[in-house]
C-alpha cells in the first residue's frame, strides 16, 4: 500500500521555498519559519506571491513529486509535471476504453453510481442528525429522487442519460443542502443550489476551494498510476481540461469535501468572518479561512476506514490513489468492472 505522506501548503505571501540538502526550508523575510524532511512530502502546493528555488522544482521533477501553484483564492494556474512514468500499454488501454463507447460508458456508469449513491448516504446522515419534520421530509424526499436515478443507471448504456441522471440527483442534492446546515448558521450560510466561476454565496465559495483540493490529490493519484488524467469517461474532453481527474473525484466529493464543509459550518470553525465578497458578487474564502480548511482538510485525510474492495483499513487520504489502482487494473483486463468507492 502506498505510504500516505503529507501535503505542504504555503500560503504565506511573499514566502521562498528552497531546498538546503534533504531538508525543504520555507523563509519569509529572510527567517526561516519552517522547515522539514523533504521526504515527508508527497505534494508541495503554493498558493499566490510564493516562490520556490529553480533546484528545489528540479528535485521535484526528479523525485515524481507533485508541485501545483493555484493563485491567492485557491483556483488553479498551474502544475509542474516530470518525466513521464507508467507503463505505456496502460495508457494506450486508457486510450482505447475511452474510444469505445460501450466501455467507457461503462466506467461512466459505475462512477455516477458511486456519487449517487454516496451523496445518498450524506443525505440519509443529515436526515438522522434532525428533529425538525420538515427538513427530515425534505431530506428523504431528495434521497428518494437519488435512489430512483441510482436504480435507473443500471440499465443505461448511453453516456448522455448517464449525464442527465447525474444532473438531476445534483440538483436535487443541492437543493436540500442546506437543510443539513444547523438553523443558527443559515443566515449566512444559505444556499440557493450550486453554482460556481464564480460562487456566490459562502456555501458555494467553501464547495469550491474544498474541490479544488480533493481535484489536486485526484489528479496526483492517476498520474502515480500511469494514466493520463486529461482522459476521462464522464467529462468531456476539452484541451487542458483535467478529464480523469474530474471524473475520479466525483465518488469523493460527497464524502471529502461536502461532509467536511457541513462539520466546519456546524461547529463554527469557518464563520461569516472567513470570506470576502468581490466585485460582481463572487464570495471567496479570505486568508484565514484558507488556512483552517486546509489544516482541516488534512487532519481529514488521516482518519482510517474499511475499504469495502480491500477488506482493510486505509486513510481517507489514500482513497484517491486506492480508486486510481482499481481503475488501472479494470483498463488492464485484471477487472472485469471498474467498483466505484462506495461508503455507508
Amino acid at each position: 500500500m502506498k505510504q500516505l505522506l503529507n501535503t505542504l501548503y504555503v500560503m504565506t505571501q511573499g514566502a521562498y521555498v528552497n531546498l538546503d540538502h534533504e531538508t525543504l526550508k520555507v523563509e519569509v523575510e529572510g527567517k526561516v519559519q519552517m522547515q522539514v524532511p523533504l521526504h515527508h512530502l508527497g505534494a508541495i502546493v503554493t498558493m499566490g506571491n510564493v516562490m520556490m528555488s529553480p533546484f528545489l522544482l528540479g528535485r521535484c521533477a526528479d523525485d515524481g513529486r507533485a508541485v501545483v501553484i493555484l493563485d491567492r483564492n485557491g483556483q488553479f494556474k498551474c502544475r509542474m509535471v516530470g518525466k513521464t512514468t507508467g507503463n505505456v500499454l496502460l495508457r494506450q488501454a486508457q486510450y482505447e476504453f475511452v474510444r469505445d463507447k460501450e466501455k467507457s460508458t461503462g466506467v461512466a456508469r459505475n462512477i455516477v453510481a458511486g456519487k449517487v449513491r454516496n451523496s445518498r448516504e450524506v443525505l440519509l446522515r443529515g436526515a438522522r442528525e434532525t428533529e425538525n419534520q420538515e427538513e427530515i421530509s425534505a431530506l428523504k424526499k431528495a434521497a428518494d429522487i437519488l435512489a430512483d436515478a441510482l436504480f435507473r443507471l443500471k440499465d443505461t448504456h448511453d453516456i448522455d442519460v448517464v449525464r442527465g441522471y447525474e444532473g438531476e440527483s445534483a440538483n436535487a442534492y443541492f437543493g436540500v443542502f442546506d437543510r443539513m446546515v444547523k438553523e443558527d448558521a443559515r443566515k449566512t450560510f444559505k444556499m440557493n443550489g450550486r453554482n460556481r466561476r464564480p460562487p456566490l454565496d459562502p456555501v458555494n465559495g467553501l464547495l469550491s476551494f474544498l474541490y479544488t483540493l480533493v481535484l489536486n490529490d485526484c489528479i496526483s493519484a492517476l498520474e502515480g498510476v500511469g494514466l493520463d488524467s486529461q482522459m476521462g469517461f464522464l467529462h468531456a474532453l476539452r484541451p487542458g481540461r483535467p478529464s480523469l481527474g474530474l471524473d475520479l473525484m466525483e465518488e469523493f466529493r460527497s464524502l471529502l469535501a461536502d461532509r467536511l464543509a457541513l462539520t466546519l459550518i456546524n461547529r463554527k470553525q469557518i464563520t461569516s468572518k472567513d470570506f470576502e465578497v468581490r466585485p460582481g458578487g463572487a464570495t471567496l474564502l479570505n486568508d484565514e479561512g484558507r488556512k483552517t480548511v486546509v489544516v482541516a482538510y488534512q487532519k481529514r485525510k488521516q482518519d482510517e476506514f474499511k475499504h469495502p474492495v480491500l477488506n482493510e483499513k486505509v486513510s481517507f487520504g489514500l482513497l484517491p490513489h486506492v480508486q486510481a489502482r482499481l481503475l488501472a487494473r479494470h483498463l488492464r483486463g485484471d477487472l472485469e468492472v471498474y467498483p466505484p468507492f462506495l461508503y455507508s
